[in-house]
């Protein structure tokens, strides 16, 4: 292995999300607008050998956690296929995938087949009325068909489900939510909604924090922390005092991770990002398609991490977003 990806605060970069697509499917309100975005052309995004020769790169410095986003990574064509093809990258230890579901069923085995080791089902609501609201699609069946596909495969588990929360929407959601993550063989993560929607509409306002959802909870469900399973980790662990599952939280805006991240990010026309909220990028697509040598590229993505800040600094009023949208980041 070469030099790691260590940045000037001694934070070593191991997990990489890799976007294959940046479109998608729904319409989620906190997320794009309802007519949706002007997606990037074909030739703009990475090809799978584009893909798999970054994740080289990439893993030849230490990274061994990959995470498919998008938009939504099923509709990218092949998915299983290259799916196969990253399985193979030396260094690689674990392929994950954040999807909304809506496609899930139809594939799962053959991604299953490929060597995707986890998988987290984004869902809003179990209301089709309120998940149709947020997500502008009527939708709901196709996804809990897709999550329940999920419980056939063991090495999947535990499963997860991921919701964001939005004051003055999601409230009535809470508790149902909670009861599945009792019902089922699932851990439901909460997310606090971040300002990464295409509108600009986010504001301090629409936070339903970590710490009001766990109150809301444990007045129904006691809940008891858990130690982080790595300090890396976004998520902040509970479980139910009675031994019927647990939860997570991910509180990004509250409670903010920033000093543990190990985390990079591949948009899909090949810019990295060193933080989700980063108002610059860096370009690796056009060094890749001029014929950059795997040193040359290593140096490239090694130069940006050192740049990474210590934190997104969303904790001061006066923060303000304009960078690109999530669809177009991968989350």
């Amino acid at each position: 292995m070469t030099a790691p990806l260590v940045d000037s605060f001694g934070r070593v970069h191991r997990a990489l999300r890799l976007s294959v697509t940046d479109r998608c499917n729904l319409r989620c309100r906190y997320c794009m607008p309802a007519e949706g975005l002007d997606w990037l052309s074909s030739d703009d995004v990475l090809s799978d050998d584009e893909l798999v020769e970054l994740v080289n790169v990439l893993a030849a410095s230490g990274v061994a956690e990959l995470r498919l986003t998008g938009g939504e990574p099923l509709v990218r064509p092949r998915l299983a296929e290259l799916v196969a093809r990253l399985r193979r990258v030396p260094g690689i230890e674990e392929i994950s995938m954040t999807t909304n579901g809506v496609l899930l069923a139809d594939q799962l085995r053959g991604l299953v087949e490929a060597g995707l080791d986890r998988v987290n089902v984004s869902i809003d609501s179990l209301d089709p009325d309120r998940f149709g609201a947020i997500t502008r699609r009527r939708d709901l069946d196709r996804a809990l068909a897709g999550l329940e596909a999920c419980e056939r495969y063991d090495h999947l588990r535990p499963i997860k489900v991921n919701a964001v929360a939005l004051r003055g929407v999601s409230e009535p959601d809470v508790l149902p939510l909670a009861e599945l993550a009792r019902q089922k063989p699932y851990v439901v993560r909460f997310i606090e909604v971040m300002p990464l929607d295409a509108p600009r509409e986010w504001t301090h306002g629409l936070v339903l924090s970590g710490e009001e959802l766990r109150e809301m909870i444990a007045e129904r469900w006691p809940l008891v922390p858990q130690e982080r399973d790595r300090p890396s980790a976004p998520g902040t662990t509970w479980r139910f005092a009675d031994g019927e599952g647990e939860m997570q939280f991910v509180s990004s805006v509250t409670e903010p991770f920033c000093a543990a991240c190990d985390r990079l990010r591949l948009t899909a026309d090949g810019q990295l990002r060193t933080c989700l909220f980063a108002e610059w990028e860096t370009d690796l697509r056009t060094p890749l398609r001029d014929g950059a040598s795997p040193d040359r590229l290593r140096a490239i993505a090694g130069d940006a991490v050192g740049r990474k800040g210590r934190g997104h600094g969303m904790h001061d009023p006066a923060w303000r977003y304009s960078g690109r949208p999530m669809s177009q980041i991968g989350g």
